[in-house]
């Protein structure tokens, strides 16, 4: 049986897999009595297989004990110099021959609409719609805090060879761009959608 470990997994924590997120509100609804506060509304509600953990500054998860790795819309949301932080400790937690599988926007694509499209607001467009832009400064307490942890603008983009030369500073070998239910692994049928991955990059790769 494979191990298999999702990072970055909001609340998709299906049975079979070890999943983490980074949210902190995590923490917050699984605190006694104040907990019921941050339950559902404009907080998603976590389930008791999602567990607290940051591929930036390291999962609890030891060497080398991982089969399949996988994350989804995840390291388009890391700065730059996090990128090889969140690539490494990826390789550390994978076996030797341990697969790691991923999607997240194509910024060749974008690019690509940008260029062929005769709309006068492209611009525009563009920076909506790969999450590049902020339409408005966050004011106010609550404001600050969703800019401080929501985490829901895109921080870098990223086309096919870009990330290879990343991934394979990081240690991968055997980089390829991949399709939705390509990976030939049934495990991963658990935590890939379908929608996750129209007109985005998918990327499979393996730690030798």
């Amino acid at each position: 049986m494979n191990t298999c470990v999702q990072y970055g997994c909001g609340t998709c924590g299906p049975e079979g897999w070890i999943n983490y997120d980074s949210s902190p509100t995590i923490y917050l609804q699984r605190m006694p009595i104040i907990g019921r506060f941050f339950r559902g509304g404009r907080f998603p509600v976590f389930p008791a297989t999602v567990q607290s953990g940051n591929i930036v500054k390291g999962i609890p998860q030891p060497d080398a004990s991982v089969d399949l790795v996988y994350c989804s819309h995840v390291l388009e949301h890391l700065a730059l110099d996090e990128i090889s932080a969140a690539l490494k400790e990826t390789n550390r937690i994978l076996k030797k021959g341990g697969t790691f599988r991923f999607v997240l926007p194509d910024l060749e694509y974008y690019i690509r609409e940008y260029t062929i499209s005769k709309a006068g607001d492209r611009s525009m467009q563009f920076m909506q719609s790969s999450l590049l832009g902020r339409k408005h400064r966050p004011r106010g307490f609550e404001g600050i805090l969703r800019s401080c942890f929501g985490g829901a603008e895109h921080m870098w983009m990223w086309d096919f060879d870009s990330m290879s030369t990343q991934l394979e500073s990081a240690g991968f070998l055997e980089i390829r761009r991949a399709n939705f239910g390509d990976s030939g692994f049934e495990e991963f049928a658990k935590v890939e959608e379908l929608g996750r991955w129209g007109n985005n990059l998918g990327i499979q790769c393996l730690k030798p």
